[in-house]
């Protein structure tokens, strides 16, 4: 390892807490890879609790070491009544704010921030000549696709009567996340579909730099074949996910012995789809013991038409299941190796890659048992931690590069 090429004292800021799922868990998983190098970290709290998802007694020097900023009563808690869309708004530019406000201490060198919650630190760590990286946890803001520099949408959000007008303030505008793109030195992107859409749009490509994230592959594990065909879904029932079209190619198929598994939350855009759903069709909910899940399922399918790098997958794969999923929900699966790629969508696809694995058993179990060893060989948390070293370094050597050509 290049130590020429290491920071010494990293400011991380992020909008979500620091231990527990989601991109809280990444939170977690960027500050154990950091350890000595982390100067601070701002979140908006710290989980202490001992269980898997938290922090555990081995994490203790964050406490110990005063590395964290906790936001939890910060100000802008005093927004809460506000529709989630406004207060979480809210919440990352009081992030940003107070990440600038530390940056300009002098005291880091190097900045790493979220996308839709770092201008202000990005622009404060520029003019201090301090390396950025910008972790962009799904595609760009315009989805790979040209837009003018106001669409009709934004410019009626602008000329809205007050006080809407105030609240759309709060919102991140697009315009905003593309100076943070330009600002960064370095943009994390999650899959090759992700970057996809920003080179389209003419983002250099030594300026995109992949992190795969990561899955315990000790806590997520395989568990004994169920006694029938059972397929899950799991995931937010939202239609960006594409639940709607997995539960009309679950009607049209009508499967002898199998069941379809649907564990998240069904937001209200998804509940039209919901009524009268098959007698083998089981919502389950928001299911925080999710490993059972898994192991009591013989495939997960997720044909989501947006993701950065899906959760799901990395879970799923962990557990040894085949997975039915496609291209746009990140990398973790390869077409024919380890699951089926079906294009978002498409119903007929979707039911044509169920009813192969559901036909071919065997077929099915060796998919499962090459994801469960495509995980462990390049997608623990171990690796995530390796990868967010090597951008580091890159970072680190691109202001090197930049600040030489100038003399």
């Amino acid at each position: 390892m290049d130590q020429a090429y290491l920071p010494k004292s990293v400011l991380y800021a992020t909008s979500a807490r620091i231990g527990g799922v989601g991109l809280d868990a990444v939170a977690l998983e960027t500050l154990r890879g950091l350890k000595d190098q982390l100067g601070l970290a701002i979140a908006y709290g710290l989980r202490t609790s001992s269980t898997r998802d938290h922090l555990s007694d081995a994490d203790a020097w964050l406490r110990q070491r005063h590395s964290v900023k906790n936001l939890s009563w910060h100000p802008v808690r005093l927004l809460s009544n506000l529709q989630s869309r406004y207060y979480y708004a809210a919440k990352k530019r009081a992030v940003d704010s107070v990440a600038a406000k530390y940056l300009r201490t002098g005291r880091f060198d190097l900045f790493h921030g979220w996308s839709g919650e770092a201008l202000q630190s990005l622009q404060a760590a520029k003019s201090l000549g301090i390396p950025t990286l910008l972790e962009v946890p799904t595609w760009h803001r315009q989805k790979g696709k040209t837009l003018p520099p106001k669409t009709e949408q934004e410019l009626a959000m602008e000329n809205a009567p007050v006080p809407q007008r105030w609240l759309n303030r709060l919102l991140i505008s697009r315009q905003e996340s593309l100076v943070e793109y330009e600002t960064a030195d370095l943009l994390l992107v999650l899959s090759a579909k992700a970057a996809e859409t920003f080179t389209v749009l003419g983002t250099p490509k030594e300026k995109l730099y992949p992190i795969s994230r990561g899955v315990d592959v000790n806590r997520f594990v395989p568990g004994p074949k169920p006694s029938i065909f059972r397929a899950v879904f799991v995931g937010a029932l939202i239609k960006r996910k594409g639940v709607h079209w997995l539960i009309e190619a679950w009607r049209r198929l009508k499967l002898p012995s199998a069941e379809l598994w649907l564990a998240g939350y069904p937001h209200a855009e998804i509940q039209p789809f919901l009524k009268d759903l098959p007698d083998n069709v089981k919502l389950l909910g928001f299911t925080k013991d999710v490993v059972k899940v898994y192991q009591a399922c013989s495939l997960h399918i997720f044909p989501s038409e947006c993701e950065g790098s899906a959760k799901s997958t990395y879970e799923a794969a962990a557990c040894g299941l085949p997975q039915i999923t496609t291209r746009e929900s990140g990398d973790v699966v390869l077409d024919g190796e380890n699951g089926l790629l079906v294009p978002p969508n498409n119903v007929e696809a979707l039911m044509r890659a169920i009813t192969s694995l559901y036909e071919d058993p065997k077929l099915s179990e060796e998919l499962g048992q090459r994801g469960r060893e495509r995980v462990v060989q390049h997608f623990t948390w171990e690796h995530f931690r390796e990868r967010l070293q090597g951008a580091y370094r890159t970072a680190l050597k691109l202001k090197s590069n930049e600040v030489a050509a100038a003399k």
